[in-house]
């Protein structure tokens, strides 16, 4: 038994790396000569790497979705001759030995393809512009020209046609419509104007351009988000907060807070106290909506939602259920302990389900204010903006005069097919209401 070293063909010039996509072949698979391993990807190919030997799969060396430079193993292959490889530095193998190899297994590939599409039999070798076997197959699969092809501008490293860039040109001739000519010479799509519509261009990536996977999350938050922008009418109303006897008292019992309860006291249970209270008064913001959106459903309980931030960098709306029969040392605990364990990532299901309306804390970041989307099935979402230390107006008895004032913005975003102007604006008023009203002489 000898063991063969399958490495990552040269693909083309300019390409140092490539992506493994997915495997085709397992561990324990036996495999023929030529036949397909893996699948990997640039920003210039897509292909398969076949092996050179026949054998048995006994080793993978890298995952799907892992970067591979060209030259290195990838997998062991074991064969029952005596074939093996010659173990060496990888940059010696790269700059010798792998472009004769690489050439032949790309000679190899560029025949399958070839034999499999049969469409053409342009060979684009005319041409002194540089197109991979990608894009040549392609071209021939489409009946594509050298003269259409070279026409095709290109988004590559030096002007290279990408696989991104020969499918744009394929998309938009044929979806080209019969152009009629205007007034001005200048031609009008018929298909835009029937229909009212024009296609949106497809963003592309150029060979300098660095492609990032979103994850999981990512996905999953984008996709709710654009959801929710599509589902309710979103409307916002601002209100600007003097929170001067919060910002006071809160630094002024911070420390006997800590001391006393084991608990960080910050200015969210505060706020979010305020907020209970609110909905408490105004139910209408504490509901939802059916899907068809004929039916209003009227929560019994107020479960606060609070934006958190995960290690990842995206957001998470763990819930504070019950909020309105918290006191502040409740609401503080109750605070403190999920945004520890988001930023642990040790939130349980059960935390981030079942909000009935959420709070954000955009000033957080410096933003004065923001508009927020809404958390469906949610109707409502409070932005807090950063609290400024800013000049203002103040009243007395004995008459006006400017002093320095703690302030801050909020944002309330309501769905206006359930909540109008007036009770979202009232809302957001009454949560106002409540912090400038805030009793500087409360005990903890």
């Amino acid at each position: 038994m000898a063991k063969f070293e399958l490495k990552l063909p040269k693909m083309g010039e300019s390409v140092a790396e490539a992506t493994i996509t997915s495997w085709l072949k397992d561990v324990g698979d036996t495999i023929e000569m030529d036949e397909p391993v893996l699948e990997i990807a640039t920003d210039k190919v897509d292909s398969e790497v076949p092996s050179e030997v026949d054998g048995k799969l006994v080793e993978k060396l890298f995952e799907a979705d892992d970067v591979v430079k060209v030259g290195q193993t990838i997998a062991i292959i074991e064969t029952e001759g005596d074939v093996e490889d010659t173990p060496g530095d990888a940059s010696e193998e790269v700059g010798e030995e792998a472009p004769a190899a690489a050439a032949e297994v790309e000679k190899t590939m560029e025949d399958a393809r070839e034999t499999i599409s049969g469409t053409s039999t342009e060979d684009y070798s005319d041409s002194s512009r540089f197109y991979s076997p990608l894009v040549k197959n392609i071209a021939k699969e489409e009946n594509i020209s050298l003269e259409e092809l070279e026409k095709i501008e290109g988004t590559g490293k030096e002007g290279r046609v990408t696989k991104n860039d020969i499918l744009g040109y394929i998309e938009n001739r044929e979806g080209k419509s019969e152009k009629t000519p205007s007034s001005n010479g200048k031609s009008i799509d018929t298909r835009a104007l029937e229909t009212g519509v024009s296609k949106k261009p497809e963003p592309v990536a150029s060979g300098e351009d660095e492609i990032i996977e979103m994850s999981r999350m990512g996905k999953m938050i984008a996709h709710h988000m654009v959801e929710s922008v599509q589902k309710s009418a979103h409307v916002q109303s601002f209100i600007e907060v003097d929170v001067t006897n919060i910002w006071n008292w809160r630094n002024k019992h911070k420390n006997e807070f800590q001391k006393k309860e084991g608990e960080k006291l910050t200015f969210t249970p505060i706020f979010m106290e305020a907020v209970a209270k609110a909905i408490r008064d105004f139910p209408m913001i504490n509901i939802s909506v059916n899907e068809d959106a004929t039916k209003i459903i009227k929560k019994k309980n107020i479960n606060l939602g609070m934006a958190a931030a995960l290690p990842d960098g995206n957001l998470i709306v763990p819930v504070i259920k019950n909020a309105d029969r918290l006191n502040l040392v409740g609401m503080a605990k109750a605070v403190n302990d999920l945004a520890d364990r988001a930023r642990r990532n040790k939130l349980k299901p059960d935390d981030i389900q079942g909000g009935t309306y959420t709070v954000t804390n955009v000033g957080t970041f410096g933003s004065i204010m923001g508009t927020p989307i809404i958390n469906q099935p949610q109707v409502a979402i409070l932005a807090l903006g950063a609290i400024r230390k800013v000049p203002a107006v103040i009243e007395t008895p004995d008459g006006d005069f400017i002093g320095i004032r703690y302030k801050m913005f909020l944002s309330h975003s309501y769905d206006h097919r359930v909540v109008n102007g007036a009770l979202g604006g009232q809302f957001v008023q009454r949560v106002a209401q409540y912090l400038e009203d805030f009793d500087k002489n409360r005990e903890i």
